[in-house]
């Protein structure tokens, strides 16, 4: 028996692309006058790789860069335009979730359906009943027809029949993010469950944090090319630099995954510009006595990102013009979640940072330098120079959910802050 559960060689995919729906017409009919009417748009270009029996392997890239394209070729939705894939295994998908039901059907007939397609006989399907409905957990709704349920109850019955049918290999594009915090909990459980029965699992995904913690490899697309693969964590870090425009791309195939160079501009001011996506509607308010001209965020090689590793140290800058006198600034930086809600942050004046007064023209640069232990997800970063006009408390410039920022994480705890406790068994 082959020791790979999948492989893919020199796998291609091209879309003939048309700049007007008659160009297609025509081109289709043989009635182009030997003109071509189409370009080619590679989705995949000679992509390769293994994944071994009982791996975990991650596949991770830019938007457009083909991951879900090479899991719907491997499951057998798309046909290749050239190269080949080789499956030994049962495999259950979770591609599109809910693809393949029919939604006048009820949740039960559709449990029956999908199981079928997958290749299981009615008995096995009845053997495995029990535990789909109890995973999915939507009631008396599996008697109803699929129509007519919630946004919410259709994933998790897709989600509890796909990962219930007990495949020889499980292929996963951004399904483990469904539902309430409840059902992504049971998911994972049931994701590490597979880990541990010794299932292959092949899985996209833009959550880092899962990437790093469930895989044992990572192939890193762009543009429809594999760019690399290896560790978990060495390929985030390349997918980082990829995601802000330092990944030299030339580099990186002459040296290999092990030694890819950082691009440098040359430009001082450029330290101030973030090499990451800020928030277009960004609010801002103040009386602009002083104004925040330039902001960044560097991870802990001094790499402009917004998305850092948990644990490491990052750098918050942020660079102040001031248009009148103001004798004692404050300097801040916080931290929300999505919501709002301030996790972290301080200030010149909480940090006992003695700031001198700036008068017109004058430009002050303040770095905030922390350890992020914050657990990983998504937050937001607000940036604020305020200060005292005697005795009222004045907003000179304030960027509120400048942009956001990404905890990449193995390992989460209870609550904002993991404490990092030391745990030991005394007997």
């Amino acid at each position: 028996m082959s020791e790979a559960a999948i492989q893919v060689k020199d796998l291609t995919k091209v879309y003939k692309l048309y700049n007007r729906p008659r160009d297609r017409f025509l081109e289709s009919m043989g009635l182009s006058r030997g003109r071509t009417l189409s370009r080619d748009h590679y989705a995949l270009r000679s992509v390769s790789f293994d994944v071994k029996r009982g791996e975990t392997v991650g596949i991770i890239g830019t938007n457009g860069s083909g991951k879900s394209t090479i899991l719907k070729i491997i499951t057998g939705v798309l046909n290749p335009t050239g190269g080949s894939v080789t499956v030994n295994g049962r495999i259950s998908a979770l591609l599109e979730l809910g693809a393949g039901f029919n939604m006048e059907y009820t949740g039960i007939e559709n449990i029956y359906l999908n199981g079928t397609m997958i290749g299981f006989s009615k008995e096995e399907i009845d053997a495995k009943l029990d535990a789909i409905l109890e995973f999915a957990d939507i009631g008396d709704f599996v008697n109803q027809p699929v129509k007519t349920y919630s946004s919410g109850m259709f994933v998790r019955l897709a989600f509890a029949v796909a990962i219930n049918i007990d495949p020889e290999i499980l292929i996963v594009d951004e399904a483990l993010s469904v539902g309430d915090v409840f059902f992504q909990s049971k998911c994972y459980r049931k994701f590490e469950e597979f880990k541990q029965m010794g299932k292959t699992i092949l899985f996209v995904s833009h959550d880092l944090s899962s990437i790093s913690k469930y895989c044992d490899r990572v192939v890193l697309l762009n543009q429809g090319e594999k760019l690399a693969e290896g560790e978990p964590m060495k390929m985030v870090d390349l997918f980082k630099k990829l995601l802000v425009g330092q990944l030299d791309l030339d580099t990186l195939e002459a040296k290999g995954p092990a030694g890819p160079a950082v691009i440098g501009t040359g430009d001082a001011d450029a330290m101030w510009t973030p090499a990451f996506p800020t928030n277009p509607d960004i609010n801002e308010y103040g009386d602009r006595a002083a104004e925040i001209i330039g902001y960044n965020i560097l991870d802990a090689e001094g790499r402009s990102s917004n998305t850092i590793e948990k644990g490491s140290e990052c750098t918050i800058q942020m660079r102040v013009l001031f248009h009148q006198r103001v004798t004692d600034p404050i300097y801040a930086f916080t931290i929300t979640d999505l919501k709002g809600t301030d996790i972290t942050g301080t200030n010149s004046l909480f940090e006992k940072v003695n700031v001198r007064p700036m008068n017109e023209g004058e430009i002050q640069e303040i770095s905030f330098t922390q350890k992020m232990d914050m657990q990983g997800g998504e937050y937001m970063l607000s940036l604020g120079c305020t200060g005292y006009d005697g005795s009222d408390f004045v907003v000179h410039h304030r960027l509120y959910e400048a942009c956001n920022v990404t905890i990449v994480s193995v390992k989460n705890t209870v609550g904002f802050y993991d404490a990092n406790s030391q745990v030991k068994l005394l007997n």
